[in-house]
């Protein structure tokens, strides 16, 4: 309890953004099969082997910088997954960190207000870069819930990790919810109506982003 009371005030840092992603690879790494079990269902069978590739070959990236701001690191993981990823899981989380990273300007630490910008300019990025919408049935249907309850707890005066801790709670939903949905976007498109009653993949490894970030502001 005693880190969630030390951060609770206090913006994210680098070193913390870092960890974050760390965790996130330990994530995709736990959660691979099933990733790649649920791309089974309506995709290419690849998600998780995906993921698990690009965030691995991220380690070493974060092991060997040491960087001063946020826009260092962001670009620098946004840049490995763009060139180590294959299928369309690559580009979008590759895009989302660039954007992410570039709307925190030279920045070393993020207050909340900062954090919820960065993220938000990364779903702009996404959905340019794959011209979907909350409700096709993508990552974004993960991504979108968790950034408008950041929102919530930033309009009602909350704090940094209350704030992070409903957009984790919004993402597990918005996993869930893409289940009865039709897709409309990507592989799982082609199946129509068959796509019902499978979760979309992308939405749950961005879960998995959210539950990475919580456990990191946790300690």
């Amino acid at each position: 309890m005693g880190n969630i009371a030390t951060v609770s005030n206090a913006a994210i840092t680098t070193e913390q953004l870092a960890g974050w992603l760390r965790r996130f690879h330990d994530l995709v790494i736990k959660n691979q099969a099933e990733l790649t079990e649920l791309d089974s269902a309506i995709g290419d069978a690849d998600h998780g082997i995906n993921m698990a590739r690009g965030m691995s070959a991220v380690m070493p990236k974060l092991d060997a910088m040491h960087a001063a701001d946020a826009n260092e690191l962001l670009k620098t993981v946004a840049m490995t997954l763009l060139t180590s990823v294959g299928g369309a899981s690559g580009p979008l989380y590759g895009t989302f960190l660039l954007r992410f990273g570039g709307a925190t300007g030279s920045a070393s630490e993020l207050d909340l207000a900062a954090l919820a910008a960065g993220l938000r300019a990364g779903l702009h990025g996404i959905v340019e870069r794959g011209k979907a919408e909350p409700g096709d049935k993508t990552m974004l249907d993960a991504l979108s819930p968790a950034l408008d309850a950041m929102d919530g707890v930033i309009e009602n005066g909350g704090e940094l990790v209350s704030a992070v801790t409903a957009a984790r709670d919004a993402a597990r939903a918005g996993r869930e919810a893409t289940v009865p949905l039709v897709a409309r976007k990507g592989r799982a498109s082609y199946l129509g109506e068959r796509s019902v009653g499978h979760m979309d993949p992308g939405a749950a490894s961005m879960s998995l982003l959210f539950d990475a970030l919580a456990d990191e502001l946790a300690g």
